[in-house]
């Protein structure tokens, strides 16, 4: 279930214009930043569906996509890569487990609590769940935006490459994509 956030939080200077991409490192300061500046405000709009996951698109501009993420307890993502685009996410409630894997590398399992935040490059595949018993809420952040993530039935399936990103696309374009994911 996705919806768009009204009225919007006040983070469209935190997603200036700087470069064609942006890095794991610079996704990882923007979503803590979110989360820490804006913490209030994300918890007072976050909703929690079930038995599908419930978001809302934050921001989208050329350069970056930034979405809230509820989980309740038990819910998850399927094995998935975000098809070449960099990403990061934060807690800013409760916790979230993440197993992750590189192509040729092993899996790893993180859980991840509030005020934590990862950022990561184009070849991770992952899944995050809510293992906790309590609710839990993340903001994640992709550049660039909306290219579409790829599932896969295990970790261990993913491809030795992660194919190339598709081409660039303008803001309208962009914008005119459907919120769902």
């Amino acid at each position: 279930m996705s919806t768009a956030l009204s009225p919007a939080l006040p983070i469209s200077s935190l997603v200036r214009a700087r470069g064609p991409l942006w890095t794991p490192a610079e996704l990882r300061h923007l979503v803590t930043t979110i989360g820490t500046v804006h913490r209030d405000g994300l918890l007072a709009q976050v909703r929690f569906a079930s038995p599908q996951r419930w978001w809302a698109r934050l921001e989208l501009t050329e350069e970056v996509e930034v979405w809230l993420l509820s989980w309740l307890p038990g819910q998850h993502t399927a094995p998935h890569d975000h098809g070449g685009a960099a990403g990061a996410f934060s807690v800013v409630l409760g916790s979230v487990s993440e197993t992750y894997r590189y192509p040729g590398a092993d899996v790893h399992t993180r859980t991840h609590r509030t005020g934590d935040a990862v950022g990561f490059g184009a070849g991770r595949a992952h899944q995050v769940w809510n293992t906790d018993s309590g609710k839990a809420a993340t903001v994640h952040a992709y550049s660039p935006p909306l290219v579409p993530t790829r599932e896969y039935n295990s970790l261990w399936d993913i491809p030795a490459v992660i194919p190339p990103l598709p081409p660039r696309r303008s803001l309208d374009e962009l914008r005119k994509e459907p919120v769902e994911q």
